[in-house]
């Protein structure tokens, strides 16, 4: 049984090959990303994280060892403001000053999808983070790099300078990254245990 990775991004591909699973296969399905700002925000990444899955299912067409679909989905809140990938570069400014010397969450949300059964799982994970103090140069120079661009709350965690930023994390570190390993992990284990044979 394969299991199909819904996503084009390289941190979720390198972190679902630490699963154990014989056999992954990158799919991503592109999604415009939209959502119902008044739902929490658990509830956004698990609806985003279906969408992904199930575009992903429909390019199937019947093609494809069978298997399980993973969906995934972060964004960062900080007092009840969702900070999704920056618009410009203006905007990644913005939102490293609002993180900065502050706490915020980071949810991820993970959709399984069978390909045989067309049953699903979703689920949602949540990670505290607290910056340290940025100042405006820090911010500048690591906006110059162009990795804040693509990432929720405009910045990363894992082979990324905005690793410098992160005083503390309290929960899961790879949920930070962009997939919640542990939970996955027990998660398959339930749904598919085919995926691990």
């Amino acid at each position: 049984m394969t299991l199909y990775l819904a996503s084009a991004s390289p941190r979720r591909a390198s972190l679902i090959k630490l699963l154990g699973v014989k056999r992954i296969e990158i799919r991503p399905s592109p999604v415009e990303e939209i959502f119902d700002y008044t739902e929490s925000p658990e509830a956004i990444v698990q609806d985003l994280a279906y969408q992904k899955a199930e575009a992903s299912l429909k390019s199937f067409s019947g093609h494809g060892q069978p298997g399980v679909i993973v969906g995934a989905d972060t964004i960062v809140v900080l007092r009840d403001k969702i900070l999704g990938k920056p618009l410009d570069q203006s905007d990644a400014a913005k939102m490293l000053r609002l993180l900065s010397n502050n706490t915020h969450t980071v949810f991820t949300g993970v959709a399984l999808i069978d390909t045989g059964t067309k049953s699903s799982r979703v689920f949602a994970e949540k990670t505290d983070v607290t910056f340290r103090h940025l100042t405006d140069q820090e911010i500048s120079d690591y906006i110059a790099t162009g990795s804040p661009m693509d990432k929720a709350g405009a910045y990363g965690i894992q082979e990324d300078h905005g690793a410098v930023f992160v005083k503390k994390i309290v929960g899961d570190y790879y949920n930070v990254v962009g997939l919640p390993l542990c939970s996955l992990y027990e998660h398959l284990r339930e749904f598919a245990p085919e995926v691990f044979l």
